[in-house]
């Protein structure tokens, strides 16, 4: 289903390597310890999800451009996706409460594609800063590195 989902939303690009790749990700989150997903329906139609998990201590990708905070615990949001057919209807902002609802971590940490300007300005918006940017594959795209402390305010 997420691999169905995704080649909806992404369906103009799937011609592109990085993102024909994605069920190799979706193997790679899926077995991380502490891996959480949730879905949103129409009926019996998955409309979006939101999926990551707590991220390794020390390991962080943030710690190469900010200072560790006092608690460093960080749940990593790898996806946050809606099929075209269901955007701008604030679902992507349910499914990102819904996943980040109830969560330990003292803070939550996601990458944004820098050529969608809106949707980091949307991030920004729910409370996350951007302290750096990455490439993290040699054929992806050059992210927006984010953060928001938990729990998210608003």
């Amino acid at each position: 289903m997420l691999i169905d989902v995704h080649a909806d939303a992404f369906a103009d690009q799937m011609d592109d390597d990085f993102h024909r790749r994605f069920p190799w990700f979706v193997d790679q989150w899926g077995g991380r310890e502490g891996f959480a997903c949730v879905v949103g329906y129409a009926g019996d139609e998955p409309v979006g999800y939101a999926y990551g998990a707590p991220a390794t201590e020390g390991r962080e990708w943030w710690r190469e451009f900010m200072p560790a905070p006092a608690d460093p615990s960080t749940f990593s949001l790898s996806e946050l996706m809606v099929r075209p057919a269901w955007r701008k209807q604030g679902i992507s902002e349910e499914l990102h409460r819904a996943i980040l609802d109830g969560r330990s971590e003292a803070m939550v940490a996601l990458s944004v594609d820098t050529a969608h300007p809106r949707v980091q300005a949307l991030y920004e918006s729910w409370g996350y800063r951007k302290v750096g940017e990455s490439r993290p594959f040699a054929d992806s795209p050059l992210y927006a590195l984010m953060v928001a402390d938990l729990p998210l305010k608003g």
